[in-house]
């Protein structure tokens, strides 16, 4: 590995290695082999003379060795993209590749259907996009842009909030014909209705928390049900099966058609933000930069749109309402 730029390609494949966890993972991502992944970082090792990852026929864990020359490596080779960036002219013509994740919902509905249209602007970026409603390490996934629909959180990671989201509780005409309306949080735990939660590994959210003349409120709801994928849960509240909590822009169109009725409108649900998280390593890269300008305008107007004529819907102060702040 005498020459530099096989050993810049071998240290890449060796970030990678470490923030996927897999060899296999890791070649794909690099469009290479397997073999190849396997190689480089054999020889890699055989250069250190330790070893960096333990592997077995199951997993691959990096070594303390491992864990220390990624830190020093994640430093070398920002150097080196940064040093890139200036002679290769690419804050007005950026190029690489950008690994992104999302929640299914918005993914799905504001992220995906513009990563091609972003494409044919920046035609030298690649995206690289993952759709999850599970909590994710952006750095210990080596993830350069996450979007989050939630309560903001506290965190070493730039933060940029796109939309201040309502949610709503509700549930088909169906469902309300059989069991009843519930008035508030506390008719959904005194009547026992069926309530579908969204829960995965790492969820926050156990519990509904909801606004009331007291402060905001936990309910600890129950339901025949649960999901970690957001759709599943609509469809199932749509058939019928109970009462779910959603951001109104996920379910807009079963509102405006009556498919979904608001419930315990006495006690809405807390709004949410639809938020951009990335490293402030991050903040100098162009291609960074420019993605997240591209999505936030047109997750605005994506979601502007969805919530016409829902303005009264869910809690009453964020629906419809773009975020006024920049980085945070």
């Amino acid at each position: 590995m005498n020459n530099p730029v096989t050993y810049v390609k071998t240290l890449r494949m060796f970030l990678r290695v470490y923030e996927l966890g897999s060899m296999s993972a890791a070649a794909r991502d690099q469009r290479s082999s397997p073999a190849v992944a396997s190689s480089r970082i054999s020889e890699l090792e055989k250069r250190l003379g330790v070893r960096l990852f333990n592997r077995t026929t199951r997993a691959l864990h990096p070594t303390e060795n491992g864990r220390i020359f990624y830190r020093g490596m994640q430093k070398i080779l920002e150097a080196i993209e940064t040093a890139e960036a200036e002679v290769t002219g690419a804050e007005d013509n950026p190029r690489g590749t950008i690994f992104v994740a999302a929640p299914l919902g918005v993914g799905r509905r504001f992220i995906a259907p513009h990563v091609p249209t972003f494409k044919d602007s920046f035609p030298l970026i690649d995206v690289r996009l993952r759709l999850s409603d599970r909590a994710l390490d952006v750095t210990g996934e080596g993830l350069d842009v996450v979007f989050h629909l939630g309560p903001l959180v506290d965190s070493n990671l730039k933060l940029r909030v796109i939309f201040d989201c309502d949610r709503v509780l509700c549930a088909a005409p169906a469902y309300l014909a059989q069991n009843g309306m519930p008035e508030d949080g506390a008719s959904l735990i005194r009547d026992g209705h069926a309530c579908l939660n969204l829960r995965y590994p790492g969820a926050t959210e156990v519990h509904w928390t909801l606004q009331t003349p007291e402060g905001a409120k936990k309910y600890n709801i129950s339901g025949p049900f649960e999901t970690d994928d957001g759709d599943v849960l609509t469809g199932w509240a749509l058939a019928g099966r109970g009462i779910i909590l959603k951001p109104v822009f996920e379910i807009a169109e079963h509102l405006r058609s009556g498919a979904l009725v608001p419930v315990a409108t006495a006690t809405p649900p807390l709004p949410v933000h639809l938020a951009c998280l990335y490293p402030h390593r991050k903040l100098k890269d162009a291609k960074i930069r420019h993605f997240v300008e591209f999505m936030a305008a047109r997750c605005k107007d994506a979601m502007a749109e969805a919530m016409r004529g829902l303005d009264g819907v869910g809690a009453g102060r964020g629906a419809g309402r773009r975020a006024g702040r920049g980085d945070a």
